[in-house]
């Protein structure tokens, strides 16, 4: 079965960093897929970013240069660092792991900067 568990959100004041990390239940590949989404209030969840099973990743453009994503197929992690966080990055993010050809989903970690 697999499980993802997010870890690391929290409060953390505008400019700040915070680092998210997901741990993955079963070994991890390069060409497993991994990312991050999020979820503000009110809003559809969005990408935030992903490494695909080729090495490449990708950003919403409006994070680009703020966040890096990276993994650790040993450790079975993915990591999500965030800097100069701002009120606009207050969401629930879910890390997302293709597996087998499909998409599994960790629970979420809240993420709350506050204005």
């Amino acid at each position: 079965q697999v499980q993802l568990v997010e870890s690391g959100g929290g409060l953390v004041q505008p400019g700040g960093s915070l680092r998210l990390s997901c741990s993955a239940s079963v070994s991890i590949f390069s060409f497993n897929s991994m990312g991050w989404y999020r979820q503000a209030p009110g809003k559809e969840r969005e990408l935030v970013a992903q490494i695909t099973g080729t090495g490449t990743t990708n950003y919403a453009d409006s994070l680009k240069g703020r966040f890096t994503i990276s993994r650790d197929n040993v450790k079975r992690s993915v990591y999500l660092q965030m800097n100069t966080l701002t009120p606009e990055d207050t969401a629930v993010y879910y890390c997302r792991l293709v597996y087998g050809g499909f998409p599994y989903w960790g629970q979420g970690t809240q993420v709350t900067v506050p204005s």
